[in-house]
């Protein structure tokens, strides 16, 4: 699949990922130009769960019954999740919260079917009224 190769080019840094959301931060990078984009990193921790969920996903279109070469990513969403928190101790005597920002993440796969023949031409649907006064017409 396109993904898996695409995700393991960008942790060898012969690939970019853009960034074209929050471009603020990141920095810009003349390996952006490939991308027509300015502002690229390279987030190895973030490829790696993608990755790992990405071999799930084909698994699991394995178990299926699904041919993994003709499946096709269609959708996929990314929603906040509950934040995990901990506390983190602080001067004076005071806590602080330490929170992890989690999120789901979720894949729709579809298998490409070959080309469709496209079917004859259909009969032109009559209205009621239509298909009345063709009645009347006929019987006359």
């Amino acid at each position: 699949m396109k993904a898996f190769t695409y995700l393991e080019r960008c942790l060898e840094h012969k690939s970019i990922v853009p960034f074209r959301r929050y471009t603020g931060g990141p920095g810009r990078h003349a390996m952006c130009k490939n991308v027509n984009h300015h502002n690229g990193r390279w987030p190895e921790k973030s490829i790696k769960h993608v990755l790992a969920l990405l071999t799930n996903l084909k698994s699991n279109a394995e178990a299926k019954g699904l041919d993994v070469e003709k499946c096709q990513i269609s959708h996929v969403c990314t929603q906040r999740a509950v934040q995990g928190r901990r506390r983190t101790y602080r001067a004076h005597g005071r806590i602080s919260p330490y929170l992890a920002s989690n999120c789901h993440i979720e894949f729709h796969v579809v298998e490409k079917s070959g080309e469709v023949a496209r079917a004859d031409k259909q009969q032109v649907r009559l209205t009621k009224k239509q298909a009345a006064s063709q009645r009347l017409s006929i019987g006359k």
